[in-house]
């Protein structure tokens, strides 16, 4: 076991330490021993557990001193983040609890860590099941790869070569104790219901099953390789006007399943998760077919999609702003707005449009769209809504985009001034 631990371990990319997830049950203990007894003759960075206590057990206490005393016994540095893994309404217990506990893990990474989990082949095997069960693609049934970004730095699976026989067996041998998790035997969880109802039905007839299912598993991962470098291909063909969106007209030129696969590497790229296959038809059939003077939008959970002329653009939703929102601003040092997420510098204010001192020597104001504003523009006063469409701003950041007002007079739109090809420089002329 230790030489196959060793040898995965080698395949890492440097990093200045490496966090271990440590659950306090037998495969998080087994690798965490495992380090520590390879430590001796291997040049390691320095190791961490990271222990995260989810509250959601009464036994979650006696977890975390079992975790301190593991690590207190084999010199270990422990680091104990306590979060609230309590589900929304409607998620499930089990996806609540993982996402709780790998956000509190990379909120506490630096740059370039690795954090490794105790993920064997027996996980491996389970994961492909319950993606083919819920209708997965190549990515999904490619299951959990060995090495992925993560937080700033990376997530490692070590063991994904060992069965869990394996890690039994090492613990046995090494003396090891560890706990087991109650919530793991309740059958109203998927995995748990396949881990003890069907998996062991499988291994009765196909003895194999976790090696030849794994193996499928990194067959499925190559072929979304592929898929993946013919998506950024395929992505480099049909770039729209403005960096990170994609052509209409060139997507349209694509076979459908280049099409989808396609869309599917961009979302990705852009970290927004990935729509149900009838979520991205429908998303096709209406940004494609789209008149260019409408503007479509396809939502779901965590994403959506809108088109704006030839071009599609990806984001998380945006949150609306307050419309009739006026702050008072004295500019001598930066205003941060929380929604829409914007920073508004007095210097590069002042670059951008030309204001002079006296422009900005009294309180300002900031406002957002309500209709009919005008700004004086190369001599002429002009309609803002006219500039921002010629300035090619789509719909929904044109109401987003402060407006910097000196009394009633609107004398900068912060955002224009970094719309390519369209030089904001509005030089102050005396009223007409």
């Amino acid at each position: 076991m230790l030489d196959t631990l060793a040898a995965a371990l080698e395949r890492l990319p440097p990093a200045p330490r490496w966090l271990i997830g440590l659950s306090g049950g037998l495969d998080s203990h087994v690798l965490l021993h495992g380090l520590q007894t390879l430590s001796g003759g291997h040049a390691f960075p320095p190791l961490v557990a990271v222990h995260v206590h989810h509250g959601l057990s009464p036994h979650a206490d006696r977890w975390q001193a079992h975790c301190e005393s593991l690590c207190r016994d084999l010199n270990i540095p422990l680091r104990v983040l306590v979060v609230d893994a309590r589900p929304a309404a409607g998620e499930s217990p089990e996806a609540a609890a993982r996402a709780a506990r790998y956000r509190a893990i990379a909120e506490v990474m630096q740059a370039g860590e690795i954090l490794l989990t105790a993920h064997h082949r027996r996980d491996q095997a389970e994961t492909l099941l319950l993606q083919l069960l819920r209708g997965a693609g190549p990515a999904g049934l490619a299951a959990m790869p060995r090495l992925k970004p993560f937080g700033p730095g990376w997530q490692a699976r070590p063991m994904l070569d060992l069965d869990r026989d394996t890690l039994a067996d090492h613990a046995l041998k090494a003396a090891l104790t560890w706990v087991e998790d109650d919530s793991n035997t309740d059958p109203r969880f998927d995995r748990n219901l396949l881990r003890q109802a069907v998996m062991p039905r499988l291994r009765a007839r196909w003895p194999a099953l976790d090696a030849t299912l794994s193996r499928a598993a990194l067959l499925q991962a190559e072929a979304q390789d592929l898929l993946a470098e013919r998506a950024r291909e395929d992505l480099e063909q049909v770039r729209g006007s403005v960096p990170g969106t994609l052509s209409v007209a060139g997507l349209s030129g694509l076979r459908r399943p280049r099409l989808r696969n396609a869309l599917r590497g961009w979302l990705q790229d852009k970290g927004l998760p990935m729509p149900g296959r009838a979520r991205l038809e429908s998303l096709i059939e209406q940004m494609l077919k789209a008149g260019s003077d409408s503007c479509p939008r396809v939502a779901w959970e965590g994403a959506e999609v809108r088109r704006y002329r030839d071009d599609l653009y990806a984001m998380k939703p945006l949150l609306p702003v307050e419309a009739g929102l006026v702050l008072h601003w004295m500019p001598v040092a930066p205003l941060r707005l929380p929604e829409p997420g914007i920073t508004i510098d007095p210097a590069d204010l002042r670059t951008a449009w030309e204001l002079t001192l006296s422009d900005l020597a009294g309180p300002l104001t900031v406002r957002f769209r309500q209709g009919g504003e005008q700004i004086r523009w190369r001599g002429h006063t002009r309609s803002l809504k006219k500039l921002l469409q010629e300035a090619g701003v789509p719909p929904w950041e044109r109401d987003r985009m402060p407006l910097i007002f000196a009394g009633e007079r609107l004398i900068a739109v912060w955002g224009l001034q970094d719309r390519s090809g369209f030089p904001c420089h509005p030089h102050p002329y005396p009223e007409e």
